[in-house]
């Protein structure tokens, strides 16, 4: 009878503690690039409809023109088979140069934007066209992020960027920036199963299972991604035809080299392995773009208290958490001036501070206050920085200065001028080679200007939080 006690003490145990754990979800998407061989196309299809058969809905992020060669090829299996899945969008023609970092390098940015929507708009528009959806998610080819895109992916009504790279990111998991919720920069939840190296497959498989118990506490996400194109081509198609910037006519593209039908579906099987053991982990769930904009908070949070933001801004200008829900800086700085919780994007340029006296008169700061409120609320972003006559505070000592004042000046007197301490800069990487690292670029191709832009809109950033 004793055992059968502690027998059944066991199971409630174990019943409990599975019962606490708090589930894990898994981001599968793919980038639906190749619009050169045609074999990439059932490829797609079979993906597709293997993870239909398992009962699971990936993402397919589609170029453009790959969206307009299946229709020319009158392929509308593979669109279907896609369909039953989230669509997303992956640029017009992916590698055939300029690529966005390319083009945006040279551009700030308001009429970066512009000139992102005028050149993917044709590939956003076959992808309605041909699959009848708007995309779900954006994501840069290679590592030719830009933070132009942000803008335009909002004008568009696309809320989700989708993909990976080390330009920005948080804590390894999903958040918000540039008004738009990221799945982004995963790092150590970022798992792939080895493709070409079955042996690898286990070790692999360790790692999930460990960054599986690693987010059961809070819940989490983890980000794995493929290329249909990998299943069955031994090289990448764009490797073969736009390798260090190389630029060449239509009639000159060539296919890249296949693997053999052994090894493809040698590949199929590790995906679909991979995909039958991860959903026998009871926590484990998958989903898709579209699923995980359901499953995270709004960006809006609701009102925090002005004092206790004030306070933060004072000392760290960055993005504040709260159980009430987190403010992004520039939320925050909308917050402590009394403005409508709407979206505030970053300033377009690095301000800087010319007043060089230790105070402000208080009329004269109460001036750059207005100013500043009238901005906001007209255009919607940050000012680079707030004048005081012909004189200015850079945006983060205006800050700053609010801030004291808020929580030191009394009703009457001088305000004096406090330095701002910008910390989101440390979540955007300072890298600009490694961080454009990708063998479709030019040569030592950097990027610092975009970079530089990817700080500016970081005051729009923060964690994502789940329901």
């Amino acid at each position: 009878m004793r055992s059968f006690l502690f027998l059944m003490a066991g199971v409630f145990l174990w019943a409990h503690l599975a019962a606490a754990k708090q589930p894990v979800y898994v981001m599968l998407w793919f980038d639906t690039e190749d619009y050169i061989d045609t074999q990439s196309d059932d490829a797609a299809l079979r993906i597709a409809s293997d993870l239909t058969h398992l009962g699971v809905r990936a993402t397919f992020k589609v170029t453009g023109e790959k969206a307009r060669v299946l229709r020319s090829r009158g392929r509308e299996d593979v669109i279907r088979a896609l369909s039953h899945h989230s669509i997303g969008y992956h640029t017009n023609f992916h590698s055939v140069q300029p690529a966005p970092a390319v083009y945006l390098e040279q551009f700030g940015v308001l009429d970066g934007a512009e000139e992102f929507i005028r050149r993917e708009r044709p590939g956003i528009e076959a992808i309605q066209r041909v699959f009848g959806v708007k995309p779900i998610c954006y994501g840069q080819p290679g590592s030719s992020w830009a933070p132009q895109v942000f803008a335009g992916l909002r004008q568009w009504g696309v809320p989700v960027y989708l993909d990976e790279g080390s330009q920005v990111g948080l804590r390894e998991q999903p958040f918000w920036y540039g008004g738009v919720l990221n799945v982004f920069n995963m790092g150590q939840f970022m798992v792939r199963p080895n493709l070409e190296d079955g042996t690898k497959d286990e070790a692999v498989w360790k790692k999930f299972v460990e960054d599986v118990d690693k987010l059961s506490e809070k819940g989490g996400v983890i980000s794995t991604y493929f290329h249909p194109t990998e299943f069955v081509n031994a090289k990448f198609w764009d490797a073969v035809n736009f390798s260090n910037g190389e630029v060449r006519p239509r009639e000159k593209w060539v296919a890249p080299p296949l693997y053999s039908r052994e090894e493809a579906e040698r590949h199929f099987r590790v995906l679909t392995r991979f995909v039958e053991r991860a959903k026998e982990i009871p926590n484990v769930h998958f989903i898709t773009a579209d699923d995980a904009l359901h499953l995270y908070q709004s960006q809006m949070p609701v009102s925090l208290n002005k004092a206790e933001i004030a306070k933060h801004l004072r000392e760290h200008i960055t993005f504040i958490e709260a159980p009430k829900g987190d403010l992004s800086a520039a939320e925050a700085v909308a917050e402590v001036l009394g403005l409508p919780a709407d979206f505030v994007d970053g300033p377009t340029r690095a301000g800087r501070t010319t007043y060089s006296k230790p105070e402000i008169p208080r009329w004269l700061f109460d001036k750059g206050v207005a100013d500043v409120r009238d901005f906001i609320a007209t255009e919607h972003r940050l000012p680079p920085e707030v004048f005081l006559g012909a004189d200015t505070l850079s945006l983060a000592d205006f800050v700053a200065t609010f801030a004291e004042h808020m929580l030191t000046t009394p009703m009457t007197g001088d305000i004096r001028v406090v330095q701002g301490k910008l910390e989101f800069e440390q979540y955007v990487s300072s890298q600009d080679e490694k961080a454009f690292s990708w063998p479709i670029h030019p040569p030592g191709f950097k990027a610092p200007h975009v970079l530089e832009m990817g700080r500016l809109l970081a005051w729009t950033l923060k964690p994502a939080r789940l329901k």
